[in-house]
């Protein structure tokens, strides 16, 4: 202790906007040529950036910027839907279960409970666990101690009454029985019975802390809407769900009281701190407008790591995108977290993979102290002010779903598919050129990977007959499939030869840049460092490759690389690619010798697919 204040950043003067201003255009005008210099206007729109679904980022954002700010576990709940005390937990660790081995799976959920999982989730029905194994998965487990929820894509009231038999007269237990009609309608495009609604919740009026209702967003996520969307169709579930059930007799409060919200989180940790908080306000707004009680107005939150975010390739760096999108779980103050293994998209988890998603959790939240927090990004003016955005925009649009009739009639009509197709082909030209990264996958594959070790297949399902589910990679590890399978059949890796011209500081960037563009297919990159036209030819002859790509820079392409390209061309190569733009050799006859151009902001699918097509690799 000591009776001296300390003063944070007292000692340093506050900088002002102009100052900001300058600093910004020092960088970007530093090697432009005098009179083309950015005005701070134009700099501020490069700095700028759009996501997928609309909402603008800026670079900058300050005090004038961002909304008031509201007290936590106060209406309208932005900022958390409770008040932390003490040595209370920092949010329930739900781990998903989903193996049909009833051994395999009690055994899994023992071991969560045991070292820090403190309530189960199992997925029940197609491919995953029968309903009439619910109480054998559970065997050995408390039940007034580890709330259980259950979810199903194909039969969710036979999951639902398989853990209402499991619970038996019991009172004192807490969980969700998973009833989302409109989810599941929404997946195997069907009309949904909204009248299963109220029927459960009469089933569970003598058990407190049981939420029959579940508003699940995954399938929207794994069909691939966007942020704003996931939201929007969160609000609009919820209302029509308060308006069967109002029609059933339940009051506007109690159907509250039966709702919670399975959301999801990605490795854009702002966007779903983000949403998490405007799904509050929002959800609060809808209580509001329909009187009921201040206090039941908080959307409790169950969030889940994006499936669709998941690779099967280099699979180790799903490590670090769920630990991204835990983090923005617990920063967003979601009361439940669920992080899928980073095997997810191989097979059934491993015990080690399982392990994994645990300790995520657990590190964040016990050694980390992050759910000690009350709203760790409130007072931020970039996080407030795109909370606020973000809740905006989902508003017009749950405006827009019940102007045209609601949820379920906006899913019948197609108008939810077509909203979702938009955002995703926006979202495939940006993963196409890489402007939206996956790392492992199309930035920085690996050359060699080593197979996971003890994976179990899982279980074949069929095809949902409504929304697609479709993971963001999966586009690139299309095309790692046919190479793989071109490999093994016929005992020799396809690829592409670079040549390298002139010295290494000539050609280095852009040979590391377009072998890491020809590892996202796994191509085969043979190469060639320097050496006269004759040798360059000799080497790719030597090969047997078909294709060529040129690498160096704009000085030594002037002088070498129509030379070459020609004489590469009159020796039987079929296809000679420059590695940066053909403008750059100074030629006008350019284009009757090198056939394309590989640069950054490509379109690297189409590249990659049109390069194996002309390479023999069959689809």
């Amino acid at each position: 202790m000591t009776d001296t204040t300390t003063v944070l950043a007292g000692d340093f003067a506050t900088p002002t906007r102009e100052q900001w201003d300058n600093e910004v255009l020092k960088v970007l005008n530093r090697r432009r040529p005098p009179g083309t210099e950015l005005t701070i206007d134009k700099a501020m729109a490069r700095l700028r950036t759009t996501t997928v679904d609309g909402l603008v980022i800026e670079p900058l954002y300050t005090e004038s910027d961002g909304p008031a700010l509201g007290v936590p576990g106060s209406s309208p709940y932005t900022r958390g839907t409770t008040v932390k005390h003490g040595e209370a937990l920092a949010w329930d660790v739900r781990q998903l279960h989903e193996d049909p081995s009833v051994a395999a799976t009690n055994a899994a959920v023992l071991e969560d409970l045991r070292v820090g999982g403190t309530s189960i989730w199992l997925r029940v029905g197609e491919g995953g666990i029968a309903a009439g194994d619910v109480s054998a998965v559970l065997a050995g487990v408390i039940a007034n101690l580890a709330p259980v929820a259950v979810s199903s894509t194909s039969d969710q009231a036979a999951a639902a009454d398989a853990l209402l038999a499991w619970w038996g007269e019991g009172v004192a237990v807490a969980g969700n029985l998973g009833i989302d009609p409109l989810g599941r309608a929404a997946l195997h495009g069907t009309t949904p019975d909204l009248g299963i609604l109220a029927s459960y919740v009469a089933k569970t009026t003598h058990l407190a802390a049981v939420k029959p209702i579940v508003v699940d967003v995954r399938v929207y996520d794994d069909a691939g809407a966007g942020d704003v969307d996931q939201l929007a169709y969160a609000v609009a579930t919820g209302i029509e769900y308060v308006r069967a059930l109002a029609a059933a007799g339940v009051s506007a409060a109690d159907a509250f009281d039966a709702i919670d919200f399975r959301v999801t989180v990605n490795a854009d940790q702002f966007l779903g701190i983000a949403r998490l908080r405007a799904l509050r306000r929002l959800w609060s707004r809808v209580g509001e407008v329909l009187d009921v009680p201040i206090e039941k107005r908080g959307a409790t939150q169950h969030a889940v790591t994006s499936w669709r975010m998941i690779t099967r390739d280099d699979p180790w760096v799903n490590l670090l995108r769920g630990t991204i999108a835990n983090f923005a779980a617990g920063v967003g103050g979601a009361e439940s977290v669920t992080t899928l293994p980073f095997d997810t998209a191989q097979g059934l988890p491993t015990p080690f993979s399982r392990r994994m998603a645990r300790n995520i959790q657990l590190v964040a939240a016990e050694e980390s102290n992050l759910g000690r927090v009350e709203d760790p990004a409130g007072g931020s003016w970039y996080v407030e002010t795109l909370t606020d955005d973000v809740a905006k925009a989902a508003w017009v649009r749950v405006q827009e779903i019940e102007a045209a009739g609601g949820m379920a009639a906006a899913l019948a009509a197609g108008t939810i598919a077509s909203q979702i197709t938009a955002t995703l082909t926006e979202r495939r030209k940006r993963l196409a050129s890489r402007k939206q990264p996956v790392t492992g996958v199309s930035m920085f594959p690996p050359e060699h990977e080593e197979p996971i070790e003890n994976l179990t297949v899982r279980p074949t399902v069929s095809e949902p007959a409504g929304l697609k589910p479709l993971r963001d990679s999966q586009i690139f590890e299309a095309l790692r499939d046919r190479v793989s399978t071109q490999t093994r059949l016929t005992a020799s890796q396809p690829g592409v030869f670079l040549a390298c011209l002139g010295e290494r500081r000539d050609f280095g960037p852009r040979e590391q840049f377009t072998s890491n563009v020809l590892l996202v297919a796994g191509l085969a990159h043979p190469t060639s460092e320097g050496g006269t036209t004759d040798e360059v030819v000799a080497a790719v002859a030597a090969a047997g490759v078909n294709t060529v790509i040129l690498c160096s820079s704009a000085k030594v392409y002037a002088t070498q690389a129509i030379e070459v390209a020609t004489a590469l061309k009159k020796s039987g190569t079929a296809y000679v690619w420059i590695a940066g733009r053909k403008t750059e050799t100074g030629s006008e006859g350019v284009d009757t010798v090198i056939d394309g151009e590989v640069y950054d902001g490509m379109d690297v699918a189409a590249f990659l697919s049109d390069t194996l097509d002309r390479l023999g690799v069959a689809k």
